[in-house]
């Protein structure tokens, strides 16, 4: 049975007496409580007919993506475990050999590195949801979205 991960403060107290701790467990920041409403969050252009916004906690990210009737998004994939869920509109998505058309209500997971595609059937605002959040959309590095 695997030992449970260490909360921030037995972390400290676990340093503090000379014991050596993953990195990953050493620096992780305590988490912090953030109300974030949507109108106050970047609205982000990333090509004319797609739009996002970004909510970044600790270990999950939920993505607010605006895409207007027949935006692609190409196929890629990523380590991230991804829950779409479409507030309005229809995406068809292209996944594991299989067409997918996901409406307003409804939701696709996706697994880790599962390469996948999608297209607006039409005007849609879906929430994606990551763990962990996508450092290549954090830094904006995501070159895939970003065509013209």
């Amino acid at each position: 049975m695997p030992k449970p991960r260490p909360k921030t403060g037995d972390a400290k107290r676990a340093q503090a007496r000379g014991v050596k701790l993953p990195a990953t467990v050493a620096r992780r920041a305590p988490a912090e409580l953030k109300y974030v409403p949507w109108n106050k969050v970047e609205l982000e252009e990333l090509n004319p007919l797609l739009q996002r916004q970004l909510v970044v906690g600790q270990d999950i990210m939920v993505a607010r993506v605006l895409l207007k009737k027949g935006c692609v998004v190409p196929e890629h994939s990523h380590p991230n475990e991804q829950l779409t869920y479409i507030l309005e509109g229809a995406l068809k998505f292209w996944v594991d050999g299989r067409e997918i058309v996901v409406r307003s209500g409804e939701t696709l997971a996706i697994p880790r590195n599962m390469p996948h595609k999608a297209e607006a059937l039409e005007d849609t605002v879906d929430l994606d949801v990551f763990h962990p959040p996508r450092a290549d959309w954090i830094n904006k590095t995501d070159q895939y979205l970003r065509k013209r």
